[in-house]
């Protein structure tokens, strides 16, 4: 019994101290200019030398279950509007893209690290594919141009599919030798569609559950939002589709729809995506044993494993997939680049471990350098190659503060956030003058992270953040009000 006791009084106290030391590490990266997952990691593989951890099973369950909330969160935060235009090179690169690069890197695998060519494609699957939770993290506040970061994103958030079914395929032939490749390219396939029709599917109900479901605490939202995702993703696992696919997918759906407690639900999907973020890396950190993967054998293959994926296989693979989709040099190059490496390809590095894979430790331990390299040198430099390829936009500002009702209830009334757009009808007039519907208010105008107490005479600016008391039957008026453009800027449109 006092083993038990001591067993979880040690689990939550470290537990404590692990979500603390993550927390600093972030302001900690952010000034150094490293991105804060590889340090999640070194924290992992520093605690590795206190607590003992070699369950890849219990490792991959966690890593799933991140990277579920992580794709959430990254599928609310990515604006429709920004993704529409390069949905068509955001696909070609998560299919041909891992493609190519996987089978370069095969190649590579084949010639450096000695495996037989099933094995020399399965390294090359696992580290085909860019990590979302490593491309969402780096670029996540950065003001890299809206084309190229939902490039980015819209890759990694659906490339999964592609490096996991790869991964599957090259196990169950190394495993199965009767295994027919043709079934296997079909599943794909199957995996694909019904990942995309349950995301839509899911998402629309989530949406209409959360505009419908009158639920007695405002804090109970995000939480039906986030059970959503689980949800989605389970059922699609279930019925053989790509459940990641279907999660990222819900969420753009969800994220782009007019949703009671928006603000709430997308704050709280934030901070459970960075302490999955944490909890993930840091796990990962533990599974790799320092004495292994510093070895002198394991340095040297890393790095040119390294070399040849972020030089060779990664360029050629953006540039071909890419051919004639109005993107210039400079952007390929940049994109090429921020293919960065993560959690993905640990997690799918799991699987030869659990499958008993013959030179498995090795593949396992050269990934994860690999991932370290990526991390370490591709994230620490996106922004200064972003600054240098003149590929930066405008800085977009955030609210600093947030004002927000957390005791409505079943009260009839929601706190409408939004930022006003320099070219919106409504800039340069009173608060007086805005045609507002009957019973609305304006409680706050955040300015240059100043408060400005909202009166008659109160002049709105692009840029204002503004917070708007109102009936949820309002809720549409007002924000078509908000979004409209003035008169002249329609008449330089047209």
């Amino acid at each position: 019994m006092i083993e038990e006791i001591f067993t979880t009084d040690s689990l939550v106290l470290l537990s404590g101290i692990l979500f603390i030391v993550g927390v600093l590490t972030t302001k900690f990266s952010s000034r150094i200019g490293l991105p804060s997952l590889i340090l999640f990691m070194i924290v992992g593989m520093l605690m590795g030398s206190f607590v003992y951890f070699d369950n890849a099973h219990l490792a991959q369950m966690i890593g799933v279950f991140a990277l579920v909330i992580i794709l959430f969160e990254g599928g609310l935060q990515t604006k429709w509007s920004t993704l529409r235009p390069v949905i068509l090179p955001s696909l070609s690169l998560a299919t041909s893209g891992v493609l190519i690069t996987s089978g370069i890197v095969a190649i590579a695998a084949k010639l450096i690290l000695g495996f037989g060519w099933l094995e020399a494609v399965l390294f090359g699957a696992i580290v085909g594919s860019t990590d979302a939770a490593a491309v969402f993290a780096v670029l996540k506040g950065q003001n890299i141009k809206p084309k190229i970061g939902a490039t980015l994103e819209a890759e990694s958030g659906s490339n999964d599919p592609m490096a996991v079914f790869l991964t599957v395929a090259m196990i169950e032939l190394i495993t199965l030798p009767d295994a027919s490749i043709f079934s296997l390219i079909g599943s794909f396939f199957v995996q694909m569609v019904v990942g995309v029709i349950l995301g839509l599917i899911f998402g629309k109900l989530a949406v209409w559950g959360l505009n419908s479901i009158n639920l007695d605490s405002s804090g109970l939202y995000p939480v039906f939002a986030t059970a959503f995702a689980l949800l989605t993703y389970g059922m699609t696992a279930f019925l053989n589709g790509s459940g990641l696919l279907a999660v990222y997918i819900s969420a753009i759906i969800i994220g782009n729809a007019d949703i009671a407690y928006r603000h709430s639900i997308f704050r709280f999907s934030e901070g459970f995506a960075w302490m999955m973020q944490i909890t993930m890396f840091v796990i990962l950190g533990l599974l790799a044993f320092p004495s292994e993967l510093f070895a002198f054998d394991i340095i040297i293959k890393g790095l040119l494993m390294s070399f040849i994926l972020m030089l060779v296989a990664r360029p050629l693979a953006v540039f071909t997939s890419t051919f004639k989709m109005n993107y210039n040099i400079k952007e390929l190059v940049f994109i090429s680049w921020a293919g960065l490496k993560g959690a993905v390809p640990i997690v799918l590095a799991t699987f030869p471990l659990l499958a008993n894979i013959q030179g498995s430790h090795q593949m396992f331990n050269i990934v994860f350098f690999v991932v370290l390299t990526s991390c370490l040198v591709q994230g620490s430099s996106i922004t200064w190659l972003a600054e240098k390829l003149n590929l930066t936009g405008p800085k977009v500002s955030e609210p600093t503060h947030s004002l927000e009702l957390v005791s409505l209830g079943k009260a009839d009334a929601e706190m409408i956030e939004y930022r006003m757009e320099d070219d919106a009808e409504i800039v340069g007039m009173t608060l007086l003058d805005i045609p507002f519907p009957t019973g609305s208010l304006v409680n706050a105008i955040i300015r240059d992270d100043q408060l400005i107490p909202p009166t008659a005479t109160t002049i709105i600016k692009g840029g204002d953040f503004l917070y708007i008391l109102s009936s949820r039957k309002h809720k549409k008026e007002i924000v078509q009000l908000l979004q409209k453009k003035s008169k002249n800027d329609t008449e330089q449109v047209g």
